[in-house]
C-alpha cells in the first residue's frame, strides 16, 4: 500500500481521495477545514491535515513521507506548488492547470530524479493521451475537441453552474485562446469565434475559442491544424463577454467578481449536471471519440469530479505501477504514446462507468 499525499479537497479532490483510498494510504490536506472534515467522514481512513499551499516549508514537512503528490489546487496557486514539489524529489501528478508553462520546470524535475505529469485532468487531460497514442501510429493533419462541464437543469441569467473554482473558470473566458492554423500559432481573444453547436445527447450548445491547447502547441508542432472549444448553454457567452467589456474580469476586480459568482454557480448538493466532450483526430484515419458523463447517483459525485478526478488518479496508478517512469516534466500526450498507459487509463475509466465511444468517419 502506498503513501499518496494529496494537495486540495475540493470537489475534485474529494472524489480523487476517495477513490485513491481505495486501494492505497491517502494524507489529504487543504486549507479548508471543513472539505477535509466532510471527506474523512466519508472514509476515516484518509488521514487529513490543515495546510496552506503557499507556506513552502509547511507543503514540504508535509509530503516529506510521500510515495507520490496529488496536486490540485486553483491555477494560480499551482506553479509554485508544483515547483516546491519537484524541489522535495517527489513525483507528482497536476491537475491545477496554472497560466505558467509547467514544462519550464523540466530541468528541474531531471535534475531532482522526478517525474511529473501534468494536465492530467479531463480536458486538458483525456485528448491529450489519446492524441499521443495515435500520433504513434499515424501522421496526423488535425485535431480538435469541444468539451464543457453543465448543469441538467440551466436557469437564467446564466445557464451555468460552476463545476469547479469559479476563478479558474474565469479564466476560460480572460486567457487569450492559442491555436494552430495551417502550421503557425494564432492567438485569439478568448470567447470568440462564437458558434452553435449540436452536440450528441445534449443538443444545441455555444461553442467559443479557449486555451485548452496549452502544451500540444509545443509538443505537436508537426500537427498543422489544432483547435479547442469551450461549450456552454446558448446565451451564456454574450453575458460572459458583456462582463469581460465592463472591465469586471480585469485584476482590479476579479475577486469580487469571483465571490459574486461563486454565489450564482455553486453547484447544489446532489445538484444533477453532466461532462460531455467530442475530440476529432484526422489523419490516414478519421477517429471521432465522444464522452457524456453525469452526476453519478449512487456515490453523489459529480461528472466534473469524476472525469476530471479519475483521469488524475489513473494517472498517479500509472506511475506507482512504473507504466510511466522516465524523468522530467510531462503533459498526457507524452504519457499516452506509450499504448500501455493510455489503455489502462481507457480500462480504468471504463470500470467506474466513465464511457468513450470511438468510431471511424
Amino acid at each position: 500500500m502506498k503513501k499518496i499525499f494529496q494537495i486540495g479537497a475540493g470537489l475534485v479532490g474529494k472524489a480523487m481521495a476517495l477513490d485513491l483510498a481505495k486501494n492505497h494510504k491517502v494524507f489529504l490536506a487543504d486549507n479548508n477545514k471543513n472539505l477535509l472534515d466532510d471527506i474523512k467522514s466519508i472514509n476515516s481512513d484518509i488521514n487529513i491535515f490543515k495546510l496552506d499551499v503557499r507556506d513552502k516549508k509547511a507543503v514540504s514537512n508535509f509530503i516529506k513521507e510521500a510515495d507520490i503528490v496529488l496536486l490540485a489546487v486553483p491555477g494560480f496557486l499551482g506553479f509554485e506548488a508544483l515547483e516546491t514539489i519537484i524541489n522535495c524529489k517527489k513525483n507528482v501528478v497536476d491537475i491545477s492547470f496554472s497560466p505558467e508553462n509547467t514544462l519550464e520546470l523540466n530541468n528541474l524535475a531531471q535534475k531532482n530524479n522526478v517525474s511529473a505529469v501534468v494536465d492530467a485532468g479531463v480536458a486538458p487531460g483525456i485528448p491529450n493521451f489519446l492524441l499521443g497514442f495515435w500520433n504513434t501510429k499515424m501522421k496526423i493533419e488535425s485535431f480538435d475537441y469541444i468539451v464543457g462541464g453543465l448543469p441538467k437543469n440551466p436557469k437564467p441569467p446564466f445557464f451555468y453552474k460552476a463545476p469547479f473554482s469559479p476563478i479558474d473558470v474565469i479564466e476560460e473566458y480572460t486567457r487569450p485562446a492559442r491555436m494552430m492554423i495551417d502550421g503557425e500559432v494564432i492567438v485569439r481573444p478568448a470567447l470568440s469565434d462564437l458558434e452553435i453547436i449540436n452536440v450528441k445527447d445534449v443538443g444545441k450548445l455555444e461553442g467559443f475559442n479557449t486555451d485548452g491547447l496549452r502544451s500540444l502547441l509545443e509538443t505537436m508542432p508537426h500537427i498543422k491544424n489544432m483547435k479547442e472549444k469551450t461549450l456552454r448553454f446558448p446565451g451564456h457567452t454574450k453575458l460572459m463577454q458583456n462582463m469581460s467589456d465592463k472591465g469586471l474580469f480585469n485584476k482590479d476586480n476579479i475577486n469580487k467578481t469571483s465571490e459574486e459568482l461563486f454565489k450564482n454557480w455553486k453547484l447544489g448538493k446532489n445538484e444533477p449536471e453532466f461532462t460531455v466532450l467530442d475530440i476529432n483526430i484526422f489523419g490516414d484515419k478519421k477517429i471521432h471519440y465522444h464522452l457524456y458523463d453525469e452526476f453519478c447517483t449512487k456515490t453523489k459525485t459529480s461528472s466534473m469530479a469524476r472525469t476530471t478526478g479519475y483521469t488524475a488518479t489513473a494517472t498517479v496508478n500509472m506511475l506507482l505501477n512504473n507504466m510511466f517512469n522516465d524523468i522530467g516534466v510531462f503533459p498526457p500526450e507524452k504519457v499516452g504514446s506509450n499504448a500501455v498507459c493510455t489503455d489502462f487509463l481507457l480500462d480504468y475509466l471504463d470500470i467506474r462507468d466513465i464511457k468513450i465511444s470511438q468510431k471511424n468517419l
